[in-house]
């Protein structure tokens, strides 16, 4: 096992118990509901951007390869592949006794025919930057597929353990286009039956599918309560059996909670794996001036998001990379809130008396907190901050066409650290997750190279090189690493909880 996989793993807390149920143990029947804070915008990995969409799609959808407990890469749809010495050739053995949910078989065709849908210049796929060095894909036979690269990519692989390895029925989404979103059909355990927007998604068992011992549910209903406290009552209540996303300013209360005799919810936690930050739009005023971005930089006390808004639930950030993840590196320091450098700052850009701006935010009453304690920073300084409320769907749009000012929003991190800052910051991410408009030769070339080695030590001195050109360019400010929360049901046997924080509910049953 990987070595920063283990220190990941060392921040692993359960607080209170689960059971977990082995293939033959696991009780067959009922509907579990999974209470979301969005409503997932697409059905259709290849256009997913949001994190709320991979909630469904661990259960709808196989992967290529999948991520363990410990974030090791598993097979999944290939059984096994090899990387040839050079580094741009890496052959896939795939599964012979897989079908698609339409009866579909699934081969190297279909393979192929997905990273051709990626690949298409007229699709818009917001997957297409993550296979970006991929040249060709070929099937040597009905089950072995060949991707040929431009160059080396050490991150391939783990992309390929989430929506870029999803396989989507390529019957399914020739007949549907645009539409396949509200026709899905994949190879999961879990098959599409409804999408009632801002309501709930419908998923019900296949009883066909090739893990056998999985799928022990005879529907799972993913529910979207938007509002943080409805969320938890609604668990507390027995309305719903888990939910994806607890509010950090609550979890030492539901910890307290949860350690009562009887209680009959459970608290589950692991280390930090994602970064919460602004972003900057550095192509229009007033953050096209780094000067401003400096000032409001200065103006913010990271410790008290931390530690007071999100009462020590999170991590204070500095970078794009959490602690105990591959690329994070200890040396770095925490800015200090410094309201006399953002008033030179604010000086120096010949606006003394500071500037107004918006910031969008979630819905979510955590993302109001900390967008509202933000903003009563800024204001110390003399910047006028307004908060704009947005739905998931809008707010995608907004931030991808760079259409706001600031936007307050998360990444859900990755197990490989190129995809927790490339998109953001590179070319490739322009018009998809490049959420603040920035372009710098520099950074760009570090990071591409980057994806050339192998060897984490020296990624690492890349990272190290380009977050300190960030910290001075600033063109997102990154402000804390929340820790992993799920809060369940003591009726939910099986589950485990993974650092990414996707609900993988194959293996879940429910007690009576």
């Amino acid at each position: 096992m990987r070595r920063w996989a283990l220190l990941l793993l060392a921040g692993v807390v359960i607080i209170g118990s689960i059971a977990t149920a082995s293939g033959q143990g696991g009780r067959r029947g009922g509907t579990l509901r999974a209470a979301l804070d969005g409503d997932p915008p697409t059905m259709d990995p290849h256009r997913s951007g949001s994190l709320v969409d991979r909630q469904v799609y661990q259960n709808l959808y196989d992967k290529l390869m999948d991520t363990d407990q410990s974030l090791k890469i598993v097979p999944m749809l290939a059984t096994s592949w090899t990387v040839s010495p050079d580094g741009k050739t890496i052959t896939f053995k795939l599964r012979q006794d897989v079908k698609f949910q339409d009866g579909a078989p699934f081969n190297a065709d279909a393979v192929r025919y997905n990273f051709e849908r990626m690949q298409d210049p007229k699709f818009p796929s917001i997957r297409r930057s993550e296979i970006g060095p991929i040249q060709k894909v070929t099937t040597d036979d009905a089950y072995t597929v060949q991707i040929a690269l431009e160059q080396p990519y050490s991150p391939l692989l783990y992309v390929l353990t989430d929506r870029a390895g999803m396989m989507l029925s390529p019957a399914a989404a020739q007949r549907e286009g645009l539409n396949f979103s509200q026709h899905p059909v994949g190879t999961g355990p879990y098959r599409f039956v409804e999408q009632v927007p801002n309501d709930h998604i419908t998923l019900e068992r296949v009883t066909d599918h090739w893990q056998k011992g999985q799928a022990f549910l005879d529907r799972i209903i993913f529910r979207t309560i938007v509002d943080d406290n409805a969320r938890v009552a609604n668990l507390k209540s027995g309305d719903v059996e888990i939910i994806s996303r607890v509010p950090l300013p609550q979890v030492k209360q539901l910890a307290q909670e949860t350690a009562q005799p009887g209680a009959k919810i459970v608290l589950l936690q692991s280390g930090g794996f994602r970064w919460d930050g602004i972003a900057l739009n550095v192509t229009k005023p007033p953050f096209d001036n780094r000067l401003l971005r400096q000032a409001f930089n200065a103006a913010i006390d990271r410790e008290a998001i931390a530690h007071v808004v999100l009462q020590d639930a999170a991590y204070p950030g500095y970078s794009f990379f959490p602690n105990g993840t591959p690329a994070y590196d200890a040396t770095w320091k925490l800015p200090p809130r410094n309201i006399g450098l953002a008033k030179e700052k604010l000086q120096a850009a010949g606006q003394p008396n500071g500037y107004t701006f918006t910031m969008i935010t979630g819905a979510a009453q955590q993302d109001q907190s900390v967008a509202q304690a933000v903003q009563a920073m800024a204001a110390d300084a003399g910047i006028q901050g307004k908060i704009q409320i947005v739905e998931g769907g809008t707010f995608f749009d907004m931030t991808s066409h760079l259409q706001h000012q600031a936007a307050l929003l998360f990444w859900s991190g990755r197990p490989d650290p190129d995809f927790d800052i490339y998109p953001f910051v590179t070319q490739s991410g322009m018009g998809g997750l490049n959420f603040s408009g920035y372009a710098n030769p520099q950074v760009q070339a570090l990071l591409d190279g980057a994806r050339l080695l192998n060897d984490m030590g020296q990624r690492r001195r890349a990272y190290s090189q380009v977050t300190k050109i960030l910290a001075d360019d600033l063109p997102y400010l990154v402000l804390y690493f929340p820790r992993e929360y799920k809060l369940v049901s003591t009726r939910v046997h099986g589950f485990t909880l993974v650092p990414d924080g996707l609900l993988r509910l194959r293996t879940v049953w429910l007690a009576p």
